[in-house]
């Protein structure tokens, strides 16, 4: 099943391995029962550590469980684990071996905190190039807890599952059949749902772990990473605390435009900022959210609050917390999250193969959405507020050739209707009338561009109509020692490399200050 190059490469990554490990299958008379036992002969031929073992309960489609040194790991697949799942499994193996990239004691803590028994399960399209980060978490999560149990299940292997749920994105996480969460997240993200949901034991130590740094960088992408490095070649000591590595650019697939790189991808890049941040000496504190910022007063340093009983302590600040999607705000957007409303055609189209659906926003994206999602859908409708599309004029004339995409300008989205399980039909005004309308459809992508990340210090900082943190020349904020760079701040055109500048400009205005203090 594996071409010699994979079949090298497994073993390389899996002769390290200290433990042995049982592939354990399920009998099933699903037409994909052969697959998984061809998937799990040729994983087990690439190392001795690797073994297969049967399990005798009848199972309605292919399951494997990963087992260690005859125990059960909490770790299991519930369909074949191919395409973007496969990564899945062999770093379930890596991390159920203690290898791999595993989180630092400060998150392993909050983790093993979580109060159990905790079963979840994941629903996934294996096409989804976000739902392996969430089954990876997950599945991470399991191997640290002892009573942690967390299963992949393929949607395409499970319709009457899905259809029963009345499940339209993925991935999704679920306890039971009450939904924790629809889309992509991070490892941060997940581990406060389950704290919410969940609730966790107290700390051993009542203690707060405090990391004293001379600055700290809040946000991992392109413009936190430049600020992080050069603050470091300052010889500062500073930390770098986010969600994950790489931010926005770890959704990215293709980046074509980093000059001097002619080509790379979203993961790739980021992979490669957490490299020269290791290599810098800067302290990273991935997986993690700032609660709270407490300014500086007279003379004292900055304190960011981290959830999970963390401090760090720092003369300087610099915001670089990116952007996320912009939501629409109206009336049954929140409400049909996952259940018909969704922001990433990629990930959450193929549940609308044969169906209707409207893409909100003219812009590239939003165009570019439009186009991939006519490949699978009956109709589409893109809807844009201003008089004309703002999308680049390639993308304006490939989206005309497409017999099946509806564009109306001049709307402006007033609700989305359904019933709390699916979405039925759009409502719009229309500008320049004034009259109201409505559209029947299945779903509703939505593109409309990026909100900052600067609630964490509104009202600290001063910002603009849009919520970006309005900065001088030099990335210095209204408050003394709080610096914003990137997309956070209001700098024109939100492109990496401009990230990439902005960062390293902030970072050396920030050393000029200390110079001067």
């Amino acid at each position: 099943m594996f071409d010699s190059g994979l079949q090298e490469q497994l073993h390389q990554l899996f002769a390290p391995l200290d433990h042995d490990y049982q592939l354990v299958t399920a009998p099933s008379e699903h037409p994909q029962a052969a697959a998984l036992e061809e998937l799990v002969t040729s994983l087990a031929a690439t190392s001795p550590r690797l073994h297969i073992q049967h399990s005798q309960a009848l199972q309605p489609r292919p399951r494997l469980e990963l087992w260690r040194d005859g125990q059960a790991t909490g770790v299991a697949f519930a369909g074949v684990p191919n395409g973007h799942e496969f990564s899945s499994l062999v770093l379930a193996i890596l991390n159920a071996d203690g290898k791999g990239r595993l989180p630092d004691a400060g998150i392993v803590r909050r983790i093993r905190a979580l109060r159990g028994p905790v079963r979840l399960r994941t629903m996934v399209s294996l096409e989804c190039t976000n739902c392996p980060d969430v089954v990876q978490a997950l599945n991470m999560m399991a191997l640290l807890h002892e009573d942690f149990a967390h299963e992949m299940w393929d949607g395409a292997m499970a319709e009457d599952e899905v259809a029963r749920l009345g499940i339209q994105g993925v991935p999704t996480v679920l306890d039971g059949d009450q939904v924790l969460h629809v889309g992509k997240a991070d490892v941060a993200e997940i581990l406060e749902r389950l704290e919410s949901h969940l609730g966790a034991e107290p700390a051993p130590s009542a203690e707060v772990q405090v990391h004293a740094v001379d600055l700290a960088v809040v946000g991992g992408g392109p413009a936190g990473v430049a600020a992080a490095i050069y603050s470091a070649r300052k010889g500062l000591r500073v930390a770098l605390i986010a969600a994950r590595i790489g931010g926005q650019v770890s959704d990215t697939l293709g980046i074509e435009n980093l000059i001097s790189v002619p080509y790379t991808e979203g993961p790739r890049l980021a992979s490669d900022l957490r490299g020269h941040l290791e290599a810098s000496g800067v302290q990273v504190l991935d997986h993690r959210s700032v609660e709270r910022l407490e300014p500086a007063n007279s003379g004292a340093e900055h304190i960011l609050h981290l959830r999970g009983s963390e401090q760090v302590h720092c003369s300087q600040v610099v915001m670089a917390t990116g952007a996320r999607w912009r939501e629409l705000g109206v009336p049954g957007e929140k409400e049909h999250l996952g259940h018909g409303v969704a922001f990433c055609p990629h990930c959450d189209g193929p549940f609308y193969k044969g169906k209707r659906v409207a893409v909100v926003g003219g812009g590239n994206s939003g165009v570019e959405a439009a186009i991939d999602l006519a490949g699978i859908c009956t109709e589409v409708t893109l809807f844009e507020y201003a008089q004309e599309l703002r999308a680049d004029g390639v993308l304006q004339r490939k989206l005309q050739q497409l017999p099946n995409v509806q564009v109306i300008t001049g709307a402006r989205t007033t609700q989305i209707i359904g019933n709390g399980a699916e979405v039925s039909a759009l409502a719009y005004e229309d500008r320049s009338s004034g009259a109201e309308r409505q559209v029947a459809l299945d779903g509703v992508f939505v593109q409309i561009g990026l909100a900052p990340n600067s609630d964490l210090v509104k009202g600290l900082v001063e910002c603009n109509r849009q919520g970006e943190i309005i900065v001088d020349g030099h990335g210095r904020s209204s408050h003394p020692g709080i610096y914003a760079a990137g997309d956070v701040a209001n700098i024109p055109y939100k492109q990496i490399v401009i990230a990439m500048g902005d960062g390293a400009k902030t970072a050396l205005a920030a050393f000029e200050d200390r110079l001067r203090a």
